[in-house]
């Protein structure tokens, strides 16, 4: 093994602990410390050019996610055995993995040619609170356009529930409920009509398609029980189209303004993936859609990015036309377990 891939195993293993997944921390660990060199798998990676830590090809979680593959496709009895709910010794789960290493070389080594895809819906916690924001001042359809969709699970976020305190927001209908620990105030709930959703990706997943929706849920954690359910619910409820293409290129397509919709672009854990330069043209174009907003149809865009600062999560933060307003709503975890909203309560 390269020490560059070792150290990419302990840093995803630390990441993956402090977002409550012990096992995967425990996988990472004994991955980086008794990894077989003698497969197709472990040439490919160690002769992989580029950055491959967990912000860049993220390899480490390639290799978990394929993994975890095998086991929910019911190809590995011995992961099947090992992997939670069952509890066993690192000796016991280091030869189950280490078999299917070798028995799945080929698989694995297909498995890991393609990006991680996940859809946190938890996230949609931050789309929710965001989106009511909006709707104090600007009560009208909601024209959506995510960035980085994935399967497009999180275009259905005014179809979730989420609970704040004795807040609850979203339809009596929905598959499940959101209820992250929130600290600070909320807005208020509203009802959040979408006219039209529409989302674009790279490389989309088909959330009915059964590979496209195993890539899905492979990248979920084994240990992480509700995130498993939560994600299974929402892959049904799906119904949103995801285009294939360049993420701006593709914005560039939507952003003529539809009198009486709020058009509102927005990212989770997306945008800031995108190269320096798609950013900059991404960010004018946006601007430019935005000088001519009125109150008839106005334009919002909500990011939850990291901003490259010591503190926890994700930042938020809303930009709103016409006026051109920028909103620091708060932070929230990655995977949406907390959200400290800083922002306000109502736009007046």
């Amino acid at each position: 093994m390269t020490a560059a891939l070792r150290a990419a195993f302990l840093e995803q293993a630390g990441h993956c602990e402090g977002l409550d997944s012990p096992f995967m921390g425990r996988l990472l660990r004994l991955l980086a410390a008794r990894w077989p060199d003698d497969t197709k798998l472990a040439e490919k990676l160690a002769n992989w050019s580029g950055d491959i830590g967990p912000m860049a090809a993220s390899l480490p979680l390639r290799v978990c996610g394929g993994l975890h593959a095998l086991r929910l496709r019911g190809l590995d009895t011995g992961l099947e055995a090992t992997y939670p709910p069952a509890t066993v010794s690192d000796d016991t789960l280091w030869q189950a993995v280490d078999t299917a290493l070798h028995t799945h070389d080929a698989f694995m080594c297909d498995w890991v040619t393609h990006a991680p895809q996940t859809n946190e819906v938890r996230r949609a916690a931050a789309l929710i609170a965001g989106a009511s924001l909006i709707a104090t001042r600007h009560a009208l359809p909601l024209r959506l356009s995510e960035l980085g969709s994935s399967g497009g699970l999180n275009l259905m976020f005014d179809q979730f529930a989420l609970e704040i305190g004795d807040a609850r927001y979203g339809p009596g209908t929905a598959p499940f409920t959101l209820a992250p620990r929130w600290q600070g105030p909320a807005p208020a709930p509203v009802t959040l009509p979408v006219a039209e959703r529409r989302g674009v990706d790279l490389n989309p997943l088909d959330a009915h398609n059964p590979e496209d929706a195993l890539r899905l849920m492979a990248y979920l954690w084994p240990d992480q029980a509700e995130r498993l359910q939560r994600t299974r619910a929402a892959i049904a409820l799906q119904d949103a189209p995801v285009d294939r293409a360049d993420a701006i290129d593709w914005l560039d397509t939507r952003l003529p303004h539809v009198p009486g919709q709020l058009h509102l672009i927005y990212s989770t854990v997306a945008w800031q993936y995108f190269p320096d330069a798609a950013q900059k043209r991404g960010t004018a174009l946006i601007e430019t859609a935005g000088a001519t907003a009125t109150d008839a149809h106005p334009l919002g865009w909500l990011s939850m990015e990291t901003d490259n600062s010591d503190l926890p999560g994700a930042r938020l933060t809303l930009r709103l036309w016409p006026g051109d307003e920028t909103h620091d709503l708060g932070r929230i975890d990655f995977h949406g377990r907390w959200v400290d909203w800083q922002g306000p309560t109502r736009l007046t």
